[in-house]
């Protein structure tokens, strides 16, 4: 059993949003790091994660949601990581970025609520935000995600995985099927190719704060 459990948000949003997965897990004794990346560039992200990871005391389960999971596919392949989870997240193959992923969906997909770049920097369209990312949230829960986003780089999502963790490590995939920000179907591609290990919850894209003990459980087979 892996004791320590270190979780990567994804864009537009921070750390803050693995609360309740936090909770279920550290309730398990668990030892859980949740990394707070600034996702200014995937090459930044990576190495913060992984200084995170050498600071351990032991192997870790890698988790990552959306746009992290570019993040752990890149820093995944540090030693002390011994499995991936993947939480409705881009997946990207050797060369790949978040970029080339979301101009390969498929036609008719939902598009995400993106504002045009503002000086280098993305973010969701406020009113579309709670139908786009977090349709299964309280609505005060999404009004505050949405006033509390964080800038995401364009330069973060152009960046190529270089060595994908995933082909060296075994994976999980957990698939939201309510998704609009990732379709569910993009998400069963990209579990399907990693090999990974895949569930099917009922969830938006936000389906970690939505749906924690569904998410936390996966962890743990992960751990396990």
């Amino acid at each position: 059993m892996t004791r320590n459990i270190v979780l990567v948000h994804g864009g537009f949003v921070d750390g803050s949003g693995w609360q309740r997965v936090y909770n279920e897990l550290t309730r398990d004794g668990f030892r859980v790091h949740v990394v707070q990346n600034p996702t200014l560039s995937l090459e930044g992200d990576a190495a913060l994660t992984r200084r995170v990871l050498d600071g351990l005391d032991g192997p870790a389960v890698l988790v990552g949601h959306s746009y992290g999971g570019a993040v752990i596919s890149e820093a995944g392949t540090h030693p002390s990581v011994t499995s991936l989870v993947y939480i409705a997240a881009f997946v990207p193959d050797e060369g790949e970025s978040v970029s080339a992923l979301i101009a390969a969906l498929p036609p008719g997909a939902p598009t995400p609520p993106i504002l045009p770049p503002q000086e280098g920097f993305l973010f969701l369209d406020r009113e579309k935000f709670a139908a786009s990312f977090a349709a299964d949230l309280p609505d005060q829960v999404a009004a505050f995600m949405a006033d509390s986003q964080v800038p995401w780089s364009v330069g973060a999502l152009g960046g190529a995985v270089t060595e994908p963790a995933w082909r060296h490590k075994p994976s999980w995939y957990l698939i939201a099927t309510e998704d609009r920000m990732i379709p569910s179907s993009a998400q069963r591609m990209m579990a399907e190719r990693t090999g990974a290990k895949a569930v099917e919850v009922i969830g938006s894209h936000a389906v970690h704060v939505s749906q924690p003990a569904a998410v936390a459980d996966l962890i743990r087979e992960a751990a396990a």
